[in-house]
């Protein structure tokens, strides 16, 4: 099977939510405006990201049980369990978080406002990549 993997962590998230309890499922619904601040050495990789651009963030989820194997969808228990390759649940083998957000503004070329992200403050940042436009591919 190979060898295991391994992560480049290449910056944090500074976000007021400290608390999984109570921060948003998704960042649509309801999560305040927050940084990605990365790494120095990654500035020439992140050049051309703009103001408006839409970027998928992939975080590691580093408080949540990697032991979980089922959940009550949105953590509902009068729904029915499921498999967690079919939520969007934080808890499962490989805690990879998926975000699409709006970069708001940029500091520096390291530090950058997003908007919709319901990461928790001080989660680790393993990669961005830009959102496609399907009417823009040849």
């Amino acid at each position: 099977m190979g060898e295991n993997p391994t992560l480049e962590v290449i910056g944090h998230v500074e976000s007021p939510l400290t608390d999984p309890k109570v921060a948003p499922k998704q960042g649509s619904e309801g999560a305040p405006d927050a940084w990605l601040v990365f790494r120095p050495s990654l500035r020439d990789a992140l050049s051309d990201l703009e103001e408006g651009n839409e970027v998928i963030v992939l975080t590691w989820l580093d408080r949540s049980n990697r032991d979980v194997l089922r959940v009550h969808p949105r953590d509902d228990p009068s729904r029915a369990p499921l498999g967690v390759f079919s939520t969007r649940s934080a808890d499962r083998p490989n805690p990879i978080g998926l975000h699409r957000v709006r970069i708001v503004s940029i500091v520096d070329g390291l530090r950058f406002l997003v908007r919709n992200l319901e990461a928790l403050n001080r989660t680790p940042i393993i990669d961005v990549k830009p959102v496609l436009d399907p009417s823009k591919e040849s």
